[in-house]
């Protein structure tokens, strides 16, 4: 197990109207007197631990009077000492057992507290987004010819019946040209993030819930220990062993590629890009989004990730929407990117983008990526840290060392790959005069990762 995180108490303390004011607004899962209840218990800890070590002091000073005294062999006052040595025990253990409970109950308290939030990001519900750009062609008109399910089924690409019979609702079949449509747009994905620098990594799918929870993530709902936003494995290992969650998204296991680690500034930032399965216990739940391959349990993801300094962080989540824009840009999508309201930031988001591609069988915006700029939080939770180097200078002495700092860390979707082939197909679709359809228009960009024949594809030039 990784060593407890390392959360800043002291600026939790000193900020308490700030952070009462940013969770409200983000409408997190904490009151403000829990809040407020972290600077006590954080003057509770330290009176706590400097009386321990108070204590702990006084426990050597009379040590040496019990070694004292039995080299004088005076047995009145090694007894005296004996005993206040029996009773300092007692007090150490109970001082021990109190700086425990206390720490433990500080850092739980603690770690509900979200993320600050950019000056820049609206306030209130998803509702309140900005629109930052939009890009692509004209969107098409809504209609229903071209709902991607009827399509889909029409043309033997998506099995949704079969998959209900054998793994339940909310889980499909890509077959055909949708199975090709899946590995070329992971692929392509791919291609366009390492030509930006990103080196490639397959992610497992199976993590421990600890540090799902250190990403931000809570496996289980905080206000109903029985509903799970994650798939629980079931422990068949020893009792003790961690408990292990199917992972909600490649970040989780990326910024765990990162734990308990110290880099120099110099190797930073590192910028990675994972391929993996998302696991999301919660999109079956009933809703508008449910029909076909929008909210899925499980799909395939292609993801972006950074560890950057924190002077550096602002400017990598530029760079990070870049690369995010040119893979939309290529598929010849509508798309608009969204600086999204305080409600709609996850626990760690310090600042979140949404790009939305225009659907028309589905008659609306659809989100396929989001990018997160998730400052020191979830380093302080697994220990990613750095250390400062100062340039060498060419006259006097050489600067003093600095200390060691909590990176940055960002996250961002490079592929959604459901979600994208919705799109595509809403999009591109081709329909003859009786509005049934023929053939399916795709960007020239998948053209080199296509494994199959081109019966039912046009290539756009």
């Amino acid at each position: 197990m990784l060593p407890p995180p390392r959360l800043d108490y002291r600026s939790i303390s000193e900020n308490f109207v700030s952070k009462s004011t940013n969770a409200i607004n983000r409408k997190a899962p904490i009151t403000v007197e829990a809040i407020q209840s972290v600077s006590r218990l954080y003057n509770e800890l330290k009176h706590h631990s400097n009386t321990l070590n108070a204590k702990r002091n006084s426990r050597s000073v009379i040590g040496e009077a019990i070694r004292k005294s039995a080299l004088q062999k005076d047995q009145k006052a090694k007894n005296a000492a004996m005993e206040d040595a029996k009773k300092l025990k007692e007090e150490i253990s109970e001082l021990e057992t109190l700086v425990s409970q206390t720490e433990q109950t500080l850092l739980e308290t603690a770690l509900a507290i979200p993320n600050d939030t950019h000056p820049s990001s609206p306030l209130g519900p998803e509702s309140a987004a900005v629109i930052l750009a939009s890009h692509g062609p004209d969107p098409i008109p809504v209609t229903p010819t071209r709902d991607h399910v009827a399509i889909g089924k029409k043309l033997g690409w998506v099995d949704l019946e079969n998959a209900s019979s054998t793994t339940g609702s909310s889980w499909y079949y890509l077959t055909n040209e949708g199975a090709l449509l899946e590995m070329a747009l992971t692929n392509y994905a791919l291609s366009v993030a390492i030509k930006h620098g990103f080196k490639p990594v397959t992610t497992p799918d199976v993590v421990r819930s600890d540090i799902a929870r250190r990403c931000g993530f809570q496996p289980r709902d905080p206000s109903n220990a029985h509903v799970s936003q994650v798939y629980h494995l079931q422990n068949t290992s020893p009792a003790h062993s961690p408990e292990l969650v199917l992972s909600a998204t490649s970040e989780i296991p990326l910024a765990g590629l990162f734990a308990n680690q110290l880099f120099l500034s110099s190797s930073l930032p590192m910028k990675v890009v994972g391929v993996g399965h998302a696991f999301r216990a919660e999109a079956g739940a009933s809703g508008a989004d449910t029909r076909g391959l929008y909210r899925v349990h499980q799909f395939t993801k292609v993801e972006l990730f950074s560890v950057t300094t924190e002077d550096k962080s602002e400017g990598m989540m530029e760079e990070m929407r870049r690369v995010q824009t040119a893979i939309l840009d290529g598929l010849r999508l509508p798309f608009r990117i969204l600086d999204m309201p305080t409600e709609e930031l996850g626990a760690s988001a310090y600042r979140k983008y949404d790009m939305e591609v225009w659907m028309p069988g589905r008659g609306r915006w659809g989100e396929v990526s989001s990018l997160s700029n998730c400052t020191d939080f979830q380093a302080r939770r697994l220990l990613i840290r750095y250390h400062p180097q100062t340039p060498k200078s060419s006259e006097g002495p050489t600067p003093t060392s600095t200390a060691n700092k909590f990176a940055h860390t960002l996250n961002g979707t490079a592929a959604a790959v459901p979600r994208l082939i919705v799109a595509l197909i809403e999009n591109g679709i081709v329909l003859d005069e009786s509005g049934e359809p023929v053939a399916l228009e795709l960007p020239s960009v998948l053209r080199p990762f296509w494994l199959g024949d081109d019966n039912l594809i046009r290539w756009q030039s």
